[in-house]
């Protein structure tokens, strides 16, 4: 019950209006993943930005299960397998940001695309978190949480990520 695994990642791409940088985000993540990508929706008004709620700036997807961790592969090569520990949360949960898609090398460069960067959030979980998600959910206990540091000795064992110190 106290083996870690990747639970989901999501990829995560926001352009700030709707209309051609939108839909160029979304061949992006399709390309990338090769899974259907989702459009997202604002939900609150912001007049100084533009942004009024139901306006589409943004897309996403999301993997589980094998196909999220060949993705995370592809992904920490294209940052040299170096995640600082700064980028990692509490709960065991982590995020990074690639520049440019160019940089993953299983991935060319698409002229239609352009240069466009992304975020990739990864969720860890262990055997037992459904307890939380149910429809009378119920606390994990404090021992079956993943800390932080357990979180960067799995991902240093299973991925071959090379911690930065401190930053």
């Amino acid at each position: 019950m106290k083996q870690i695994k990747v639970s989901k990642l999501t990829l995560n791409i926001g352009v700030g209006e709707p209309g051609d940088k939108l839909n160029k985000a979304v061949k992006l993540l399709e390309a990338i993943t090769h899974a259907k990508a989702v459009k997202t929706k604002t939900m609150k008004r912001i007049p100084t930005w533009g942004v009024r709620p139901g306006l589409q700036i943004g897309c996403k997807v999301t993997l589980r299960g094998k196909k999220a961790e060949e993705i995370l592969i592809m992904l920490l090569k294209a940052v040299d397998n170096r995640i600082p520990a700064s980028k990692f949360d509490d709960y065991g949960s982590f995020s990074f940001g690639i520049k440019e898609y160019i940089d993953i090398q299983e991935i060319e460069y698409i002229p239609e695309i352009g240069i466009i960067g992304f975020e990739a959030a990864v969720t860890l979980a262990r055997p037992g978190f459904r307890v939380k998600a149910r429809l009378k959910s119920s606390r994990l206990g404090k021992k079956h949480k993943i800390t932080k540091q357990e979180a960067i000795s799995f991902m240093e064992e299973k991925f071959n990520l090379n911690k930065q110190p401190g930053a």
